[in-house]
């Protein structure tokens, strides 16, 4: 486990840095509980919004929503502090340097696939929300139509 290295705010309190990643389409309750869960580790919450095309990369589908819409769902959220574009799988390493994160949270779905990133930052597996994926969303409204 990596040594998480504390900032200091003005009132004195111990501050950290958490960064997680995500898709966010068709936002939904798993989204919101794990992106609560990940700001309760911390005090400054920052979010990589997978693009259009690792969207596209990763899941073999375009978004329901562009980029810039989702950008806007998720900045918008009272729990969330900052959000940028992910453009790569590959530099997870790059953007939790540059954003001086102390801790990575995933979903453990994708348990241990980031554990290399601990020389980083600490790497945090929260459990996902049980019966619920944007795939599935997907899916119901496909079949009510």
């Amino acid at each position: 486990m990596a040594l998480i290295e504390f900032r200091i705010l003005k009132n004195g309190r111990a501050m950290s840095r958490i960064i997680t990643f995500g898709t966010y389409d068709v936002l939904h309750i798993g989204h919101i509980k794990l992106l609560k869960r990940a700001r309760s580790l911390g005090n400054h919450l920052i979010v990589g919004v997978s693009s259009d095309e690792l969207n596209r990369d990763k899941k073999g589908r375009d978004p329901v929503y562009p980029l810039k819409s989702r950008l806007e769902i998720i900045s918008s959220l009272r729990f969330v502090d900052e959000v940028f574009v992910e453009d790569s799988l590959e530099l997870k390493a790059e953007y939790i340097t540059s954003k001086n994160a102390d801790i990575l949270v995933m979903g453990d779905d994708w348990l241990g696939r980031f554990d290399h990133l601990n020389k980083y930052c600490e790497v945090v597996y929260l459990p996902r929300t049980p019966s619920i994926s944007t795939t599935e969303v997907i899916e119901i409204i496909k079949e009510t139509k």
